[in-house]
C-alpha cells in the first residue's frame, strides 16, 4: 500500500482530513501570534499579508471598500484572509490524505507567503519573517501528525472492507489536544503582546501635556448651533474618523520615541525625543481635517482642538528655507513607524498657517488610533498629503525626486482641500412632517474659511442659510436654513462659498486624484400634517 493512501474498499475520511487541515492552520496561527508578540505585532502573518493586499489593491477597489464598509474595512479584510486560509487549509488536509508530502508542502508554503509579505513591508527586518516561518512549520507538523493518525494501517485481525475502522475517538482526542494546546499558545501570545504594549499604554497614561504657550481662544458663542441631527462643532476623539492602512494600530512607547529631521537644505539635522519636543513652545489651534476619500456629503471630516509644536519653527531650527526663499527642497516627506510615507509641500507648512506636530487632541494626549505620541496636522490640505500619524521621520526632498505612498497609487502630489458642504439633517429617506423643518449641516474650506452657504429645493432658487459663528478659517462652520416644507417628495441641495469668493462647483467628480466635487443632495418625503381633531 502506498504511503498516505488507504486500502481498497475503505472509505476515505475526507471530513476528518479537512478538520485536520483546519486544526493545523489554527495551530500555525497560534504559534505565529506568540512569535510575533516577541518580534512585533505587525509581523504576524495575517497582518503582514493583509498589509500587502492593501498595497496591491487597485485604488478603485480601495475607494469602494471605504465607501461600503467605512472603518470596518480592515476587520473585513482580516476576516476575508481567515476565510481563504480556512478553505486552503481544509483542502491541504484532504490533499495530504492522498499525497501527504504535497498537502504538508501547501501548509508550509502559506508560512513562506507570510514571511515574504512581512519582509516586503517598509522598514522590515529579517526577524519579521520568523512568525510566519514558525507558524508554517507548526502547521506542517500538526497536519502530518493528524493525517498520519487518519491513515494508520488497519489493526491486525480487523475485517476487510466495510466502513472505516480507525479509532474515531482517538482521533477526536488528538484533535482536542491540538486545539487546546494551540489555544494556550495563542493566549500566551496575546498576553505577551499585551505585556509588550504595556509600556506604550503606560507612557500615554502618564503623559501630562504642558499648558499651551499660545492657547486657542474659546469656541465663539453661536459656533455650535446644537440642533438635533447636526454634527457637534468639536468632534469627540472616539467618533473622529479614521482612514489609514494600518491593520494593527501601532502602539509607540513615548519613552523610546524619536523624531529625525534631515535632508536637502537641512543645515542642522535634528533628533528629538518627546521631552525635547514638548520643551518647545506649544500652540493650541482648532482645525478641521478631511480625508481625500470623502465623497460629497461623506462622513470623513472632523473638527478637533489640537495641541502641538509649530512645524515651521522646527524646520527653521534645522536651517530649512521654503522654495520661495531659495530653499532647495519643495517636499517634506513624513514617515510613520509603520512605513507609511506622506509628502507635503514645504511652502505650505512654512507660509504662516498653523501646521503642527500635534501631541494633543481635545485636551488629551493623542489616542493611539490617531497617532500617539506625535502626528502632523496641516490645515488646508487633505490628510494623505499632510496628516502623517505615528510620526518618526521628516525628510526634506523634492517632488521630482520622490513619490510618497499615495502618489505612487494614482493620487495627486499636492491636494488642497476643496470647498465642500454637507446636509446632516434631514437625512436622505427622512419623512418630516409638513411645516417648518430645520435643514442644517456643516461646510468647510480650511485655510480659506466659509463666507456663505445656500440651500435650494427641487432645483429652485438658492436660499441663503444662517451661519454659525466662525472659529477662524481652519474649521468648518455649521449652518441652518428654515424650510417651509410642503407634502410630497423633495430634493434638497447645498453649496458653499469660501472667503476668496469661490463658489463650490456642482460638477460631480470622484475622489481620485485630488478629492470629490459636487453639491450634496438629499431626498425626503414630507408627510402631511395630521388634521386637527374635529371634536
Amino acid at each position: 500500500m502506498t504511503r498516505g493512501t488507504t486500502e481498497p474498499g475503505r472509505r476515505r475520511p475526507l471530513p476528518g482530513a479537512a478538520v485536520a487541515g483546519l486544526v493545523a492552520a489554527f495551530a500555525g496561527l497560534a504559534v505565529a501570534e506568540l512569535v510575533a508578540a516577541a518580534v512585533r505585532p505587525e509581523a504576524a502573518p495575517v497582518t503582514a499579508v493583509g498589509a500587502a493586499v492593501v498595497d496591491l489593491t487597485p485604488v478603485g477597489v480601495k475607494e469602494w471598500a471605504i465607501r461600503a464598509f467605512g472603518t470596518s474595512d480592515k476587520l473585513l479584510l482580516a476576516l476575508g484572509i481567515m476565510v481563504v486560509l480556512g478553505v486552503v487549509a481544509a483542502a491541504a488536509g484532504v490533499l495530504a490524505l492522498r499525497r501527504r508530502r504535497a498537502g504538508i508542502a501547501v501548509a508550509a508554503c502559506f508560512g513562506l507567503l507570510g514571511a515574504v509579505a512581512a519582509l516586503s513591508r517598509p522598514g522590515a527586518a529579517w526577524q519579521d519573517a520568523l512568525p510566519s516561518l514558525a507558524g508554517g512549520l507548526a502547521a506542517s507538523g500538526v497536519l502530518y501528525l493528524l493525517v498520519r493518525a487518519l491513515t494508520r494501517p488497519r489493526p491486525a485481525g480487523a475485517p476487510a472492507g466495510g466502513a472505516w475502522t480507525m479509532d474515531r475517538r482517538g482521533f477526536g482526542r488528538l484533535v482536542a489536544a491540538a486545539l487546546a494546546a494551540s489555544a494556550g499558545i495563542g493566549y500566551a501570545g496575546q498576553r505577551l503582546g499585551a505585556y509588550g504594549s504595556a509600556g506604550a499604554t503606560a507612557s500615554r497614561a502618564d503623559l501630562a501635556l504642558p499648558e499651551p504657550d499660545v492657547p486657542a481662544p474659546p469656541v465663539p458663542a453661536g459656533a455650535d448651533l446644537r440642533l438635533p441631527g447636526l454634527s457637534p462643532f468639536l468632534t469627540p476623539a472616539r467618533t473622529f474618523y479614521r482612514v489609514d492602512t494600518a491593520l494593527v494600530v501601532p502602539r509607540v512607547d513615548a519613552a523610546t520615541w524619536r523624531l529625525r529631521i534631515h535632508g536637502e537644505g537641512v543645515s542642522t539635522p535634528l533628533v528629538l525625543d518627546l521631552r525635547e519636543l514638548l520643551a518647545r513652545p506649544l500652540v493650541e489651534h482648532d482645525i478641521t481635517l478631511t480625508c481625500v476619500s470623502n465623497e460629497v456629503g461623506g462622513p470623513y471630516a472632523g473638527n478637533a482642538r489640537w495641541l502641538g509644536v509649530r512645524l515651521a519653527d522646527l524646520l527653521r531650527e534645522a536651517g530649512v528655507r521654503p522654495p520661495s526663499q531659495g530653499g532647495p527642497a519643495d517636499q517634506l516627506v513624513a514617515r510613520s513607524v509603520d512605513g507609511m510615507t506622506i509628502g507635503t509641500p514645504v511652502e505650505a507648512v512654512m507660509d504662516g498657517r498653523e501646521a503642527l506636530l500635534a501631541v494633543g487632541m481635545n485636551g488629551e494626549p493623542l489616542p493611539f488610533a490617531h497617532g500617539f505620541p506625535v502626528r502632523m496636522v496641516v490645515p488646508g490640505l487633505y490628510g494623505y498629503v499632510s496628516a502623517c500619524k505615528w510620526l518618526r521621520e521628516l525628510h526634506l526632498t523634492t517632488f521630482s525626486a520622490y513619490d510618497a505612498y499615495w502618489v505612487r497609487r494614482s493620487w495627486a502630489q499636492q491636494a488642497p482641500v476643496k470647498t465642500q458642504s454637507r446636509i446632516d439633517t434631514p437625512r436622505s429617506g427622512a419623512e418630516p412632517v409638513a411645516g417648518r423643518v430645520a435643514v442644517a449641516g456643516v461646510a468647510w474650506a480650511q485655510h480659506r474659511g466659509i463666507a456663505r452657504v445656500e440651500v435650494r429645493v427641487d432645483a429652485g432658487p438658492w436660499q441663503e442659510a444662517r451661519l454659525g459663528a466662525a472659529d477662524g478659517d481652519d474649521t468648518w462652520r455649521q449652518w441652518v436654513w428654515p424650510w417651509e416644507a410642503t407634502p410630497g417628495r423633495h430634493t434638497l441641495e447645498v453649496r458653499a462659498t469660501d472667503r476668496t469668493g469661490a463658489v463650490q462647483t456642482g460638477v460631480r467628480r470622484a475622489t481620485v486624484p485630488d478629492g470629490a466635487t459636487g453639491w450634496h443632495a438629499v431626498e425626503v418625503r414630507v408627510r402631511p400634517r395630521p388634521s386637527a381633531d374635529p371634536r
